[in-house]
């Protein structure tokens, strides 16, 4: 569609002689966009920070712990406490051999680590190397467990994101010196930087300290005993599918019924992530509805005021349709007026958009790294533009319509 510098000059008086018109038809155009970038890229950044808080967990995986029983069994009265023991891990391997890893873990109740004269409240962890396959760790320094740690009972712990900060507040590699706990000391063997900590059970994210679960039973007087056990599955292999095999497998080592779900524990996180991505799924389909309504809202409000700008104008178009213009020509300048204001005061909105994201990443940063991205990506902006322009095609149609049915004739004696 062709259009000449004459017809952009009307196109622009008609919008300068409508200011107050123009701008709030405009700026119910420019929410509407804004509010749809605004949603999209706030959508982006709150998945991705409340991914964080799962990232390096594998999503194949299930926790099993021990809790009081809810039904009888056997002569055992329910509500009977009992616990796992290490001989479970090696029951589990044997009985179900679709599992990968089946890796044994012991809580403390908390407490104290200290380095010269500071000191941060922690939690400590016992665990198997093979527990990195389900939690990956992200080391900044140094290295996870390893089996010979296991089987010496080596005093060496790794620590969080959170405690070095508390102990080495000056930064540096903490590897091969010692902290203390209770009244142990422990050589640190490697930080975990999980941004986000992972899953953590019992404790606030970045304080854990894990130890070789073989010396935290020794040194906590533990045994035999097992806290939780993690396990994952093999490739192509649904936990859901084996969360009953696992269940009978260990109850009827204790003498716990089978059936009872709440006496053997079972966290599966299969469907704690089904539950995330159902979750994120619902939420987009819920941004481009409000974001898509707003801009249809604001194209009905467009077309209303080209509506109004064609009856003001109805003894110039008929003018214009006297002295020679055609349906066509008209038919092009108030839909040119109409994608002119869609998309000046779309852009506009996409822009103060993407700035106010940018501000909201920038407040997303530590240790100079963005921890979440609420950007919309280009392509989305771009898609957002074609959708504005379509809107203002579809805002003039109405009122190019209305101006092409004027008769000069009719025009001459309104006038």
């Amino acid at each position: 569609m062709r259009i000449d510098i004459d017809s952009y000059r009307e196109i622009l008086d008609t919008l300068t002689r409508n200011k107050s018109r123009s701008f709030l038809t405009g700026f119910g155009v420019f929410w509407g966009v804004f509010m749809l970038v605004a949603l999209i890229g706030g959508g982006q950044g709150l998945k991705e920070k409340l991914n964080q808080n799962f990232s390096g967990f594998a999503t194949n995986a299930a926790m099993v712990w021990a809790q009081p029983t809810t039904k009888a069994y056997k002569g055992f009265r329910k509500g009977r406490i009992w616990q796992m023991d290490y001989k479970d891990v090696e029951r589990l391997r044997q009985k179900v051999p679709e599992l990968e890893v089946v890796s044994p873990v012991l809580f403390s109740n908390g407490g104290y680590a200290y380095f010269g004269d500071r000191k941060t409240q922690i939690g400590v962890n016992g665990t198997a190397p093979e527990y990195q396959h389900i939690n990956s760790p992200q080391m900044y320094y140094g290295r996870y467990l390893n089996d010979m740690d296991l089987q010496q009972r080596r005093k060496v712990c790794v620590i969080g994101k959170k405690t070095y900060k508390d102990l080495f507040p000056g930064g540096g590699d903490p590897c091969g010196r010692r902290i203390r706990i209770d009244s142990v000391y422990y050589q640190i063997v490697g930080v975990d930087y999980n941004m986000s900590g992972g899953m953590s059970f019992g404790n606030e994210a970045g304080t854990t300290v894990i130890l070789p679960i073989t010396l935290m039973q020794q040194t906590y007087n533990r045994g035999n005993q097992v806290d939780m056990i993690a396990i994952t599955g093999r490739p192509g292999v649904v936990m859901s599918s084996l969360s009953q095999r696992v269940r009978e497998t260990v109850a009827r080592a204790h003498t716990v019924d089978p059936t009872d779900e709440q006496g053997v524990m079972m966290f599966n996180t299969e469907v704690l992530f089904q539950v995330l991505d159902n979750l994120f799924r619902g939420v987009n389909f819920l941004i481009w509805l409000v974001g898509l309504g707003t801009l249809l809202a604001g194209a009905i409000g467009v077309s209303n005021i080209m509506m109004v700008t064609v009856r003001e104008r109805t003894t110039e178009i008929g003018i214009r349709r006297a002295i020679g213009a055609t349906p066509r020509m008209i038919l092009s300048q108030i839909i040119s007026e109409s994608v002119v204001l869609t998309l000046v005061a779309g852009m506009s909105g996409i822009l103060f958009g993407v700035m106010i994201l940018q501000m909201l990443e920038m407040g997303n940063t530590e240790d100079g790294i963005v921890t979440a991205h609420f950007q919309v990506d280009f392509w989305t902006a771009i898609f957002a533009a074609l959708i504005i322009a379509a809107m203002g095609i579809l805002a003039g149609l109405a009122p190019a319509g209305r101006a092409m049915s004027i008769k000069p004739v009719d025009a001459m004696r309104d006038e």
